[in-house]
């Protein structure tokens, strides 16, 4: 306890031998340091927010929109009127700029956009963001699935213990490098062109400034610091490196409008410095200082006296710097993220959160949940309006489904849940034929412990239902340590699951077919029974399944009729209670007053230190 004050308090005395006011620095206080500098393997806000500002992409994001787009380092914009766009969809070019250098003064050229992308999709590290354009690019989820493909092996028996590929599949994966990678991303002239697998409508969102997986790193510094070299017959020699062991992992060059100087690890603390040759003219903020402070005390006391522009804040914080003159607070800025509630419709039969198992008033069968009814008697049990205000403090708001405002296909016409005793008791007897009010039922939601509004959540479904069904229903609320529930839900024991989904591109994709596809990543969590249900051919999707529609929307490369299949795809999913949307939180910044320039774009990880400029 003294070593850990002893040491609060010399972070804090460092802290103020910094200016109050100083317009060429910027300090930002967080509440952690970066996990890598890899591009490849950082999958992060922390570390995501100093790759933005010294790398950059072929495109960006235009200002605060997540839809539009304008050229980085590419001098155009993909489209199919400019004829960048080809074979339906299929085919994207990018004029590469000319008279940008890196950092180190290397010129950018199109060889080394094909290496950045050739290299994080043959890196394909595990945990990390690179499925991303594996999906986009060739239609798998991973590197290794790739390779299974072509190999027609299973990982385990092409590579011995050491990672080496065993001889007889040496020449193999040569030709994965050569007959699938290569001819994917060319270099044809002064142009990248890169040849998608099948049309896939969010590409451009994928590889958009913000996502560093598509940063363009410099081939030549790359090479000599122990990356690939590029070559075909020893890109295995680089797929299996450990994050500590990237020649990346602290080291950085891009083309960005800032340089690192340094990654102070003792304290935590990563320093940039104004790029003076910067292709889109130097940046007015000269020093940025983004430093690791979990304290809160220390980064309100910091904000309060200068020291810092900018500070990391929890929600229930926020109002102790309201009366500050000084300070500015921005809230209620939309997120493109959505917490869900889950059902599973075929629960594993060895779980313990159904009772017996049966419905004899002491369980419920494993695919209880596959009754729209009792889907329903759920959906009407939770307090969608307390939830939001007495918990969330008003941070956050009401969407229809799991596809949050702000992504194309959202649509405000479509009905909510509603909070109702009376539905709860109606549906109840209506489930399982009445069997459910009869028998009466018993089942455990489960939530990540420490999380308030998901605990406040299985709390209402437990009190509404019980009171709208005395003596008949029975709910255990469990909460269970994040490692374990991610199990539970994982290994499908979980009957009711509350969950969260953050973008990882602003596409309606990243949610639609997360929540609605049988191969989504919370298919397995919603049990064989729905899996089953979204894949069938149903009436009123034309005789087409869910999933068939959602893989048409994401192939759609034109927007008026991508957002139309959204839009049925999410009445089916209202219509059918597939899940219930909680809410969609709201972010919250705190500045200086004396902080100019800055803007919102929701999937940017952190602030751009390029537009700030600070003014007394």
């Amino acid at each position: 306890m003294k070593k850990s004050l002893a040491l609060s308090l010399l972070v804090f005395a460092s802290i103020l031998l910094l200016a109050a006011f100083d317009p060429t620095v910027f300090v930002e206080a967080t509440i952690g340091e970066p996990d890598t500098l890899d591009p490849h393997l950082a999958y992060d806000t922390t570390s995501g927010e100093v790759l933005y500002n010294i790398y950059e992409n072929l495109i960006a994001y235009k200002g605060q929109s997540v839809s539009e787009f304008e050229p980085r380092l590419a001098t155009e914009v993909p489209t199919v009127k400019n004829g960048l766009i080809k074979d339906g969809g299929k085919t994207y070019i990018f004029p590469i700029r000319k008279g940008v250098k890196f950092h180190n003064g290397n010129p950018l050229t199109p060889e080394d956009v094909k290496y950045s992308f050739e290299r994080g999709l043959l890196y394909d590290p595990d945990g990390g963001p690179m499925w991303m354009l594996w999906y986009a690019i060739f239609g798998f989820h991973s590197r290794d699935e790739a390779i299974e493909q072509f190999v027609g092996k299973p990982v385990s028996e092409i590579f011995d213990q050491n990672g080496q590929p065993k001889p007889e599949y040496r020449e193999k994966l040569v030709n994965f490098y050569k007959q699938v990678i290569d001819p994917a991303i060319q270099v044809q002239g002064d142009n990248v062109v890169i040849k998608l697998k099948r049309p896939y409508a969010p590409f451009l969102n994928i590889i958009a400034q913000s996502s560093h997986w598509a940063a363009i790193l410099d081939k030549e510094t790359c090479v000599k610091i122990g990356l690939w070299d590029g070559k075909p017959d020893t890109w295995w020699k680089y797929k299996d490196v450990t994050k500590e062991q990237s020649p990346l992992y602290s080291y950085a060059i891009g083309t960005g409008p800032y340089k690192l100087v340094e990654w102070d690890r003792k304290q935590q603390k990563v320093i940039l410095v104004a790029n003076e040759n910067y292709w889109r003219g130097p940046a007015k903020i000269k020093k940025v200082i983004i430093w690791a402070i979990p304290e809160w005390s220390t980064r309100k006391a910091m904000l309060e006296k200068g020291d810092a522009d900018t500070i990391d804040v929890a929600i229930e914080f926020v109002d102790q710097l309201s009366s500050n003159k000084d300070i500015q607070i921005i809230r209620n800025l939309p997120t493109l993220a959505v917490t869900v509630l889950l059902f599973n419709w075929s629960v594993n039969p060895n779980s313990k959160f159904i009772g017996s198992g049966k419905l004899d008033g002491n369980g419920i069968p494993p695919n209880f949940f596959s009754d729209i009814n009792a889907r329903k008697a759920v959906a009407a049990a939770i307090n969608y309006d307390a939830l939001i205000q007495e918990v969330l403090k008003g941070s956050g708001k009401r969407v229809p489904t799991a596809l949050p405002q702000g992504l194309l296909g959202y649509d405000p016409s479509l009905p909510l849940y509603k909070f109702s005793l009376n539905e709860v008791k109606m549906y109840l007897q209506k489930a399982w034929n009445g069997q459910a009010w009869q028998k009466g039922i018993k089942f455990s939601i489960a939530f990540n412990e420490g999380n308030t509004a998901r605990q406040r959540v299985a709390e209402m479904i437990k009190m509404y239902m019980e009171m709208a069904a005395p003596g008949k229903v029975k709910i255990e609320v469990q909460p269970l340590q994040w490692p374990n529930f991610l199990d539970a839900t994982q290994n499908g024991e979980i009957p009711v699951s509350i969950n969260a989904w953050q973008a990882d591109f602003p596409d309606p994709d990243n949610f639609i077919f997360t929540h609605y596809h049988s191969m989504g990543d919370y298919a397995d969590r919603q049990g064989e029974a729905f899996k089953k249900f979204v894949s069938t051919p149903r009436k009123e999707l034309g005789g087409k399944s869910l999933d068939q529609l959602t893989e048409n929307a994401a192939a759609e490369t034109d927007a008026q009729v991508r957002g139309k299949l959204y839009a049925q795809i999410q009445k089916f999913v209202v219509d059918n209670c597939l899940s219930v949307p909680l809410y969609q939180p709201t972010a919250t910044y705190v500045f200086r007053t004396w902080v100019k320039g800055w803007y919102y774009n929701p999937m940017r990880p952190g602030h751009d230190f390029f537009t700030l400029y600070k003014k007394q």
